[in-house]
């Protein structure tokens, strides 16, 4: 398990996970974060390609399950941080998604998922917040809340992924703009950064908003 520390004391990590084939970590985004006191942590996962061949963890997933379990224990106990927001790109993503509903409450406090490849119409049912970064299908929406009460910003135009895809009820998708993309060190990601900041803020600090975003 890789790890970079923030300097800024605190108990609040993110954990980064890489399936075969997964872009590589942009080093602005762990930066960012650490310069927000979040301890960044990425760690490897088994996970074929074959994992995505069903709507549900199967046995393809159990190895990518089990690394998850590992990393997330070995942070709580060992490293001693209280919350942990889990993250991932392409493959390591959908494990991020598979793992979170399989696990229920506790698993994560938060997940941001990054074009995961999910099973086209998957419905789960992940009850911490959910932060989805998708390519552009057109204009991010305004700010809006949700039938439900919980606020959701920026919305993305609600396309053929996220129609088709159901995985819980606090679940903001985000339209990027071009050349705003996390895992290319050489684009612009201030977009990106932008609005990741207001949605930590929204969802994992409620109405007492961290003063670091």
């Amino acid at each position: 398990m890789y790890r970079r520390r923030s300097v800024q004391p605190s108990r609040r990590a993110v954990l980064q996970v890489q399936a075969p084939g997964d872009p590589g970590v942009a080093a602005g985004l762990v930066r960012w974060f650490t310069e927000r006191a979040f301890h960044f942590y990425v760690a490897g996962l088994h996970m074929p390609a074959a994992a995505l061949r069903g709507r549900r963890p199967d046995r393809h997933l159990a190895a990518a399950l089990a690394d998850l379990d590992a990393a997330c224990a070995h942070l709580r106990q060992s490293e001693g941080m209280t919350n942990v927001l889990v993250s991932g790109h392409g493959l390591g993503a959908t494990a991020a998604a598979m793992w979170s509903d399989a696990r229920q409450s506790g698993a994560a406090d938060a997940l941001i998922l990054h074009d995961p490849a999910l099973p086209r119409r998957l419905t789960l049912n992940i009850t911490c917040p959910v932060l989805v970064l998708v390519d552009a299908t057109g204009k991010a929406g305004e700010d809006q809340t949700a039938s439900d009460g919980s606020r959701r910003w920026p919305l993305a135009r609600r396309g053929d992924s996220a129609a088709s895809t159901r995985l819980g009820r606090h679940v903001t998708w985000l339209a990027l703009e071009p050349g705003s993309r996390l895992g290319d060190d050489g684009t612009d990601p201030r977009h990106v950064f932008d609005q990741l900041g207001r949605w930590l803020g929204a969802y994992m600090y409620g109405q007492a908003r961290d003063q670091l975003l």
